[in-house]
């Protein structure tokens, strides 16, 4: 059975024993868990920033700014939890273990890329692009809410492997 195939079964649950031990001892997870809330704390600036602007008509460039820097830390997230995937699992994306969150993360990126792209191209107005931009971070809250029942999983699963005797 493949590395891919043998992440996430019933009896294995999340992580092999091969790859729990390669997740507690890769520097990449600590950088994960540096950078996820990170992300969010950028997020959440950002997000009251898109809708003072959409309610009150003020601030349009720091909103903007938000944006941009909230799309580099996820830029930044994405390729290190490539790297962090591949050193667990084998592969840069699509581990079975992650395989819904990777794919609904390509949809984030998506998002967030098509606002700068509009940004850039002037392809929207303003309200449209902080539309956009709220649609990317309705898109993030999905995936990071993905990743936290994840995280929750894989605490479970270590705290039911630490309860069966040896």
């Amino acid at each position: 059975m493949s590395t891919y195939n043998a992440s996430l079964n019933e009896q294995n649950g999340l992580y092999s024993a091969a790859e729990k031990e390669r997740r507690d001892n890769t520097r990449w997870t600590l950088v994960q868990g540096v950078l996820a809330p990170l992300q969010f704390v950028v997020f959440l600036i950002s997000l009251a920033l898109v809708i003072r602007y959409l309610l009150s008509g003020e601030g349009y460039a720091i909103a903007t700014w938000s944006i941009v820097v909230k799309t580099g830390v996820l830029y930044l997230i994405m390729i290190t939890g490539s790297i962090w995937e591949k050193v667990v699992f084998g592969r840069y994306l699509f581990a079975a273990a992650f395989f819904w969150e990777d794919v609904f993360s390509m949809a984030v990126l998506a998002l967030h890329t098509a606002y700068i792209i509009a940004l850039f191209t002037s392809a929207l107005g303003p309200q449209a692009l902080m539309v956009l931009a709220l649609a990317a971070y309705a898109a993030y809250v999905v995936n990071a809410a993905q990743f936290v029942l994840k995280l929750r999983a894989a605490r479970l699963q270590a705290a039911a492997m630490d309860e069966v005797p040896a």
